[in-house]
């Protein structure tokens, strides 16, 4: 790798290797920092499946040649847009694909800091060496924004863990396990630790687990027209968060947040129903204490009415999701954060995914308070690649764009609205 670039890239998944291919292909002098993938080999249970339909399971390359269903043909593996999971380990095959084609110069390195200099930055790698850039691009999915209740934080290692630590789940054989969390990774973790022989319990705070409900395929005009299939679920709302994220972007602040605190909360994908039915589940009781009592857990449980009760286990899994937080990112120097405003501790973000550090761009579910729900998905890397990457390729070097209030061209804003009719198909894409 060159000690010098234009725009460096942070982060080899969905996001980061999307947006690459797209400056690739626009002559883009660029460089990728990163294991292709690495959040999704590293952090998801072996054996899982995404709760994306498959149609909306795609990394983006600018002719949209690369897809899923493409590579899945290749190898002979089922695929269908609709109604068929798709297995994890199918999907980072995938990616690692992908990044093989259309991304073959991904350095398999990690960013340690990250500093601003006079000609822009400067990146220090952790096998040694620098690389100097222009502009900067933080990708770096959800890994280092795990989330851990201060209820059990304060445990060791041995006691309790992150659903994100667990791709190999062969050592809670015939062991005792708590899961704490009621979503998609608690269901999914819960039923394949209960399959893998762990004598497992699940705990959440709702009363009642959530999962999807399948669509009836083929799908009836009805259903399509009440509720339109969109990259992150069928409905109207939905299809308009995910076509029109930079409609989203220019709502109040405190609307923005609301909706991606809300929309689509905690649930497993359709296909978990039967699976999770077997799973033994407390519901309807959150954690208020966890002490360790020899090489075991005592959890103190507090259910809605105010009554309590104790359950004992080797070793609990917070299954409990990532949040952002700017100062997780270890490799950003005090300078840089100190200067970059905050919302919940998320960045807050000009229209063209820049931060207020000039040059200093942020994308993926760290972008989601500002951009909306469709950030959290895989979906959502091909609208962020073909947008930053029309930007980056036409920013004049020393030109800064306004960080409050930016708003998109007026050409911009009629293909984000365009976006919001299915088929639409645009030059660039």
């Amino acid at each position: 790798m060159a000690n010098a670039t234009d725009v460096a890239i942070i982060g080899a998944g969905p996001y980061g290797l999307s947006l690459a291919a797209h400056l690739a292909a626009r002559g883009v002098e660029h460089a990728v920092i990163g294991a292709p993938m690495a959040g999704w080999s590293k952090a998801m249970p072996r054996g899982m499946s995404l709760k994306s339909e498959g149609f909306a399971s795609n990394l983006f390359d600018p002719d949209g040649a690369t897809t899923l269903e493409r590579y899945c043909t290749e190898h002979g593996i089922p695929y269908a847009p609709l109604g068929l999971p798709v297995a994890l380990d199918t999907f980072i095959a995938y990616g690692v694909d992908f990044q093989r084609r259309r991304v073959p110069h991904v350095e398999h390195d990690a960013v340690m800091s990250l500093e601003r200099t006079e000609r822009g930055f400067v990146l220090r790698l952790a096998r040694g060496g620098t690389l100097s850039c222009r502009r900067v691009v933080v990708a770096v999915g959800v890994l280092p924004f795990r989330n851990v209740p201060a209820s059990l934080a304060r445990l060791p290692d041995e006691l309790v863990s992150h659903s994100s630590a667990h791709h190999e789940l062969d050592q809670f054989r015939g062991r005792d396990v708590a899961v704490i969390g009621g979503g998609a990774s608690a269901i999914d973790l819960a039923a394949l630790l209960h399959e893998g022989g762990a004598f497992v319990r699940m705990i959440a705070r709702h009363p009642q687990l959530q999962v999807h409900h399948k669509s009836r395929l083929p799908r009836p005009l009805r259903d399509r027209f009440r509720h339109p299939m969109s990259g992150i679920g069928p409905s109207w709302r939905s299809l308009f968060y995910t076509k029109a994220p930079f409609a989203f972007y220019h709502l109040a602040e405190e609307r923005r947040l609301r909706i991606v605190a809300s929309h689509l909360g905690p649930a497993g994908g359709w296909f978990m129903a039967d699976r999770i039915a077997k799973v033994p589940t407390i519901l309807g009781c959150s954690v208020r204490a966890a002490i360790r009592h020899g090489s075991r857990v005592q959890l103190l449980l507090a259910e809605a009415d105010g009554a309590t009760r104790l359950i004992e286990t080797s070793h609990v899994i917070a299954a409990t999701g990532y949040k952002p937080d700017l100062w997780r990112l270890d490799f950003l120097s005090d300078e840089l954060r100190a200067q970059i405003p905050t919302v919940e501790r998320a960045p807050l973000l000009s229209s063209r995914f820049e931060t207020k550090v000039p040059g200093l761009f942020m994308i993926g579910p760290v972008s989601a308070n500002c951009f909306g729900p469709v950030m959290r998905f895989v979906v959502g890397a091909g609208l962020t690649a073909r947008w930053l990457a029309r930007h980056l390729a036409g920013r004049r070097p020393g030109v800064a764009e306004t960080f409050t209030g930016a708003r998109p061209s007026r050409r911009d804003r009629a293909r984000s609205v365009a976006d919001l009719t299915p088929g639409v198909q645009h030059s660039d894409s």
